[in-house]
């Protein structure tokens, strides 16, 4: 079945090396939108070059036969090594490898890339691991087999799929079908024999430049009469009448790498995604116009943990960039030994140290489910989720303090150390013992780009509300928490004592 979907020839089937990455990308057709330009190859344009580049380097990660017991397992279906991203563990030691590729993907681009090939592959991992949900609706179309059959076509093919599952803000006080017009939210425009006709727009289209496919759902709430909002398709990048239309290019603003190193690689960028009379065929459609499967989707399989576990491994091993980053920096000002920079710094390692905790517990206390498939324990999940947007921001206002007015007088660009009468000064007034002007300048400007630069600022926003608004992502382990193991200790705090005062000790 998977084969049916590859008709462009972009996919060759199995694991794909970088290069067959930038490939597929190059003139696909794709239309892309930047600064009121059409972008016709997104791998050679300076806005997106680096970030394409960065993609491929894990692609390359997971190719090198050194890496194959890491980052591999053998599809069930042909037999290759495809991509463990899209495994979903059925032991303790499958997800330990399923962590740990992560993880290295995550440490080549220090956990900046927020959406990775790995994130929505979790999702579509816990879908196909317990599919029933999509056929719960009745139907003739079995569109718990057109789940499995696409899956295994992202699996077999190595395809790099994200989503759109928010709606745009255009009057949040109102259903998706009493906007004016019906048709601002993305959904079903027409119903064809061969598909569905798709109208409208979403966001938040996170690396949509980058990747192969859009994965088009909505996670929101929605209210009877948004029937025709309540889908979960997947559609092409290059589909006819799909526009992305980017959001500002940090990378292409960057003056050079060494003024802007993360930002000149590391921009995933995000973008409304246009949906102009798009056709998607059923082969693609897995939700279709029904609210009930539309939300309970993400919350009665292992989808949802598994897309965000996989997040917080990413925001980990960007806490502990963090963490490195403000040990060096203090370390070169000379401060390491003042006891006031030590708190500083253990305060920010404090923030680390609580969330890495909370992503081991969620592994030490992982449960097998009724369909066999381990999943990461859901209390320290979602209280991993709801701390994310609060540990960032202290983290990054404790490093703002650490750093100073260093991250601010800095030379204008690498360009001044090429004048000489410049660099002069530089050589002798801006430079730490053991770090010459350059190597200080370096480590300045690569702090200031995690926590200063607009592309820090949007770092900071995107950690706030991936998962979504704190409110919500709190709700969660309000759902989660075990509150009777709580209560029960409050029943026996109660049965110690009455009017009459201590009662005996319950056996």
């Amino acid at each position: 079945m998977a084969a049916s979907y590859n008709n462009d020839g972009r996919f060759p089937g199995g694991l794909r090396s970088g290069q067959q990455y930038i490939d597929a990308l190059k003139n696909d057709g794709r239309r892309v939108f930047l600064d009121g330009e059409e972008i016709s190859d997104v791998t050679t344009h300076p806005a997106f070059r680096e970030a394409v580049r960065s993609i491929a380097d894990l692609f390359d990660i997971s190719f090198d036969p050194a890496n194959r017991d890491v980052m591999t397992y053998t599809s069930p279906a042909t037999g290759a090594p495809v991509n463990v991203i899209w495994r979903m563990p059925t032991s303790l030691e499958e997800l330990a490898v399923w962590r740990g590729a992560v993880e290295k993907w995550s440490e080549s681009n220090f956990g900046l890339i927020g959406r990775g090939p790995d994130h929505v592959a979790g999702y579509f991992a816990g879908w196909a691991a317990e599919p029933e949900i999509f056929n719960s609706g009745g139907g003739s179309r079995d569109f718990a087999a057109t789940m499995v059959g696409f899956y295994e076509f992202l699996r077999d093919n190595d395809v790099y799929i994200t989503y759109t599952i928010v709606p745009p803000q255009i009057d949040r006080s109102k259903p998706a079908h009493r906007q004016s017009p019906p048709d601002l939210y993305a959904g079903v425009a027409d119903e064809r024999d061969d598909g569905i006709i798709i109208q409208g727009a979403q966001m938040l289209g996170t690396g949509a430049v980058l990747a192969d496919y859009i994965n088009l759902s909505t996670i929101s709430p929605m209210q009877e009469g948004d029937d025709n909002h309540a889908i979960n398709v997947a559609v092409a990048c290059n589909a006819p009448g799909l526009r992305i239309i980017s959001r500002r290019s940090y990378a292409s603003a960057a003056s050079s790498v060494y003024d802007y190193p993360l930002a000149s690689r590391f921009d995933e960028t995000d973008a409304m995604v246009v949906f102009d009379n798009v056709f998607v065929p059923w082969e693609q459609v897995f939700v279709y116009k029904n609210l009930d499967i539309c939300r309970r989707q993400w919350w009665e399989n292992p989808s949802h943990i598994m897309g965000n576990n996989q997040a917080h491994i990413r925001y980990n091993t960007k806490l502990r960039f963090m963490m490195g980053v403000a040990h060096r920096v203090a370390g070169m000002n000379g401060v390491l030994d003042n006891p006031a920079v030590q708190a500083q710094i253990a305060e920010i390692a404090a923030n680390a140290c609580l969330f890495e905790g909370l992503l081991e517990a969620q592994f030490a206390t992982a449960t097998t489910n009724k369909n066999g498939h381990v999943e990461p324990g859901y209390q320290a999940h979602y209280a991993a989720e709801g701390l994310q947007s609060v540990i960032y921001p202290k983290m990054l206002d404790l490093m703002r303090e650490l750093c100073g007015g260093g991250v601010i007088q800095l030379p204008s660009s690498a360009a001044d150390f090429a004048n000489p009468e410049i660099r002069k000064d530089l050589e002798r007034y801006v430079q730490s013992p053991g770090y010459p002007a350059e190597e200080r300048v370096k480590l300045m400007k690569l702090a200031w780009d995690l926590i200063g630069s607009e592309f820090a600022g949007r770092q900071d926003q995107y950690e706030k509300f991936y998962a979504g608004p704190p409110f919500i992502t709190r709700r969660r382990i309000f759902d989660h928490y075990n509150f009777e193991k709580s209560g029960a200790l409050v029943d026996a705090a109660l049965a110690g004592y009455d009017l009459a005062g201590r009662l005996p000790r319950a056996k």
